[in-house]
C-alpha cells in the first residue's frame, strides 16, 4: 500500500466525465465543425446533440479532465494524492466522486448548482481524439473556492492549464500553494488556450511555477520556438522544464543538465491521458526521490502503456506490469 514517506502530490483542474466515443471516420467531426486533435468549448446544447448524434456509436465512459487523470495516475504508483475540482449533485457528479475515491484519490470537492462536466472524446480510426467540452459545473468554481487549509500535508501541486481561463482561480490557487510552501508544477493546456491566455500563463509562471510540462504546440505557442529551443527558454525561467515530443520521446531540462527520454510503448490505439500520464508518473518519481532522468523515463513508461487503450484508465493487471518495469529503470 502507500509509503506515507513520499511527498504528496495535490492537483486541481477540471473536474469532468469523458464520453470515449469510437468513430468509424471523420465525417462526424466535420458535420460539428470541430478541429480534429483540438479540445473546442461547447454549449449544454451542442454536447447533448453529440451524445445523441454518436449514440450508435462504441462508447466507454470514465473519469476525465487532465489533472484527475494525472491524479489518477500518481495514486495507482503508491504516492498519496488529492484533487481540487467542482461537480453538480447529480449521476456524473457522483460517479466522479466515487471513481476518486475508488482510486484512492482524496476528492475536495465543491458542489455546484449546474450539470457535471463533460467532455464528448471523438475519437478516429488513426487514434487522434477531438474534444467537445461542456464545461458545466467545472468552471463554476471561483478563486474564493480554495481553501488554504487544503494544502496541508502537500508537498507538489499540479495545476490544469485548462483553468487558465478562470485567472483569478489559478493564481489564487497557485500563490495559495507557495505560500504553503509547496512546488508548483504547470501542465499547459490545449495550444490553443495557450495563444489565447499568454499574459496570464506568463504571469504564472514567472511567478509560481517550478516545473512546467509542455507538448510541442504547446511549447511553441508559449515561446515562439522549436521544442529544444522553447525547452531552453523554458528552463530559464522556472526549475524544471519538460517539452514532450509525441513518439520522439520529451525533454527535461534543469539549469545546464539536459536529458531526453525516449519514448516507450508501441502501438496507438488513442492518445488521450498519454500528457497527464507522463506528467503523473514524472512527479510521483520526483516525489520517490528518483533523480531526474529516472522520474521522466517513469513518466515515458505511463504515457506508453496509455496510448494503448482507449481512455485514460488502466486495469489492475496493467498496473502490476508497470511496477515491476518500475523496478527495472
Amino acid at each position: 500500500m502507500h509509503n506515507v514517506d513520499y511527498p504528496k502530490i495535490l492537483g486541481i483542474g477540471n473536474a469532468l466525465v469523458d464520453i470515449m466515443t469510437l468513430l468509424s471516420d471523420e465525417s462526424t467531426l466535420q458535420e460539428f465543425g470541430l478541429p480534429k486533435g483540438s479540445m473546442t468549448l461547447v454549449d449544454r446544447e451542442l454536447s447533448e446533440k453529440m451524445q445523441e448524434k454518436t449514440n450508435g456509436f462504441e462508447k466507454k465512459i470514465t473519469t476525465g479532465g487532465s489533472v484527475a487523470n494525472a491524479m489518477n495516475g500518481v495514486a495507482n504508483l503508491g504516492v498519496p494524492c488529492g484533487f481540487i475540482g467542482s461537480v453538480a449533485e447529480d449521476d456524473m457528479g457522483q460517479f466522479f466522486k466515487s471513481k476518486l475515491e475508488e482510486n484512492r484519490i482524496k476528492p475536495f470537492l465543491k458542489k455546484m448548482n449546474t450539470r457535471t462536466g463533460r467532455a464528448v472524446a471523438l475519437i478516429t480510426p488513426d487514434g487522434e481524439r477531438t474534444f467537445g467540452t461542456y464545461l458545466g459545473a467545472a468552471v463554476d468554481m471561483g478563486a474564493d473556492d480554495v481553501d488554504p487549509k487544503v494544502f496541508e500535508g502537500f508537498d507538489y501541486f499540479l495545476i490544469e492549464g485548462y483553468l487558465v481561463q478562470n485567472y483569478a482561480l489559478i493564481l489564487e490557487a497557485a500563490r495559495k500553494a507557495k505560500a504553503a510552501g509547496l512546488k508548483v508544477a504547470l501542465d499547459l493546456a490545449s495550444y490553443n488556450i495557450v495563444e489565447a491566455n499568454l499574459e496570464v500563463l506568463n504571469d504564472l509562471v514567472d511567478n509560481y511555477v517550478d516545473i512546467l510540462f509542455a507538448n510541442e504546440e504547446e511549447a511553441k505557442a508559449f515561446t515562439g520556438k522549436e521544442p529544444e529551443d522553447a525547452l531552453d527558454a523554458i528552463a530559464s525561467r522556472c526549475d524544471i522544464a519538460v517539452v514532450k515530443v509525441g513518439s520522439k520521446g520529451a525533454f527535461i531540462k534543469q539549469g545546464t543538465s539536459k536529458w531526453h527520454i525516449p519514448a516507450k510503448g508501441s502501438k496507438v490505439v488513442d492518445t488521450t491521458g498519454a500528457g497527464d500520464f507522463f506528467a503523473a508518473g514524472m512527479l510521483a518519481g520526483v516525489s520517490k526521490g528518483y533523480e531526474l532522468e529516472k522520474a521522466g523515463q517513469l513518466g515515458a513508461l505511463l504515457a506508453g502503456r496509455i496510448i494503448g487503450v482507449v481512455g485514460a484508465q488502466l486495469d489492475a493487471e496493467a498496473w502490476g506490469e508497470i511496477k515491476a518495469a518500475e523496478a527495472q529503470l
